[in-house]
């Protein structure tokens, strides 16, 4: 396998970085075992690194309406839909540890529609993908199939906004072809022996 790049755009030294930047990756890199590239190839923004973490940690490290595993379902499955390798991927991995179930990931990355989730599951990946794709078409209607599988608004907000946020993600990782790292295709696929 030949040496990929991590990004088209240059990488600050880890060293260059401003203090709250590096301490952040630095704790991502002792929970996870490395650093995700996508860390690195923002980092040459301060600005801009500091905004995308913290909105994504705020639509995506809580488990209030919707559970972590399901945020992550609605990334992979949109990520899927946007071809953005670097997000099905990394995601594809945290969503099989959050899920303890090695095919989903692999299975909303390439249809929802014949995974093996739930119909409350399945609503909201339909609304997600519906974000992702067609947001100009989101009606009341929308809404309402998603209240009949018990979401509220909050839930129905953070379906939306994971997708539309990712949907952003999506379209800065692929300019800017950001390569997942290989660390994540393995993780979650086998029981840790």
């Amino acid at each position: 396998m030949t040496e990929r790049a991590i990004s088209r755009f240059a990488l600050p030294a880890l060293d260059s970085l401003p203090q709250d930047m590096r301490e952040r990756i630095l704790a991502v890199q002792e929970k996870a075992g490395f650093v995700p590239n996508i860390f690195l190839a923002l980092a040459h923004r301060p600005a801009e690194f500091r905004a995308f973490f913290d909105y994504h940690d705020a639509l995506m490290e809580k488990d209030v309406g919707l559970t972590k595993a399901e945020r992550e379902m609605i990334v992979v499955a949109t990520s899927g839909a946007n071809n953005c390798l670097y997000c099905v991927v990394a995601h594809g991995a945290i969503l099989r540890i959050r899920a303890k179930n090695p095919r989903l990931a692999d299975q909303l990355a390439t249809n929802h529609r014949k995974a093996e989730i739930t119909p409350r599951q399945r609503a909201m990946l339909d609304y997600g993908m519906k974000v992702a794709l067609r947001a100009q078409e989101i009606s009341d209607e929308d809404h309402a199939a998603l209240r009949a599988h018990g979401f509220d608004d909050d839930a129905i907000w953070d379906i939306g906004a994971i997708a539309a946020f990712f949907g952003m993600s999506n379209r800065i990782v692929n300019f800017a072809s950001i390569a997942p790292n290989d660390e994540f295709y393995l993780m979650g696929r086998l029981p840790k022996g």
